[in-house]
């Protein structure tokens, strides 16, 4: 491995939740009077932690978000999930594959906590997942594109910044780990590869990706 370790996103990467967490979010956020389309939603949310819909939307509109916002809306999408969520393809194999060859690895997510839990308890993905290798912009207060959450996912993993390589699928996450000095592969199942433009490589199947971090 040319890395010591390897920093997974979660949503788009790990678990399918892009489709159906920002298809629920274009219809909430239409719903409140802030008209938003499903395509709409992935180019300026994907990737993004919950404050940036907040600080998007108030930047545009000049008004505040409900208070109850985060709360109404996890529980739509967790409501969802229990329905739908499914692992992305390739997910499991490759969870296999790196738990096989001692490869160390971890997941920073800019969802919170109680979302990644819910997601891999649906899809079967808690078992490579112990407290210690799941991190979350709750963690650090400033979500992707900032790189407070990949750099605190290396220091506690004990691992240098430029020892690590992210997988991300969205934009902000690619910003964010070029700020944190990382390498990072951008997977263009669901993003165009030049939105993924700043990646060091691109890549559509996970099945593909444990031959290309040799």
């Amino acid at each position: 491995m040319r890395y010591d370790l390897v920093i997974f996103d979660n949503d788009g990467v790990l678990v399918d939740s892009e489709p159906i967490s920002n298809r629920l979010l274009a219809a909430y956020l239409t719903e409140l009077g802030h008209p938003t389309s499903y395509e709409e939603s992935l180019r300026d949310y994907m990737g993004a932690a919950m404050h940036r819909v907040h600080d998007v939307v108030k930047e545009r509109t000049g008004q505040a978000l409900p208070a109850d916002f985060d709360d109404v809306f996890h529980a739509r999408v967790f409501a969802a999930f229990e329905r739908d969520l499914e692992p992305v393809a390739g997910a499991v194999g490759l969870l296999e594959k790196l738990a096989a060859d001692g490869v160390p690895y971890c997941v920073a997510s800019s969802g919170s906590h109680e979302r990644i839990r819910v997601g891999h308890r649906k899809t079967g993905l808690d078992r490579w997942f112990d407290d210690g290798r799941v991190f979350s912009s709750q963690d650090v207060g400033r979500g992707k594109p900032a790189p407070d959450l990949f750099l605190y996912a290396a220091e506690r993993m004990g691992v240098a910044p430029e020892r690590c390589v992210v997988v991300e699928d969205s934009p902000l996450g690619v910003r964010a780990a070029n700020a944190a000095g990382m390498d990072v592969y951008g997977f263009t199942a669901m993003t165009p590869a030049e939105r993924l433009a700043g990646a060091t490589q691109l890549f559509s199947d996970l099945g593909e990706l444990a031959d290309l971090l040799v």
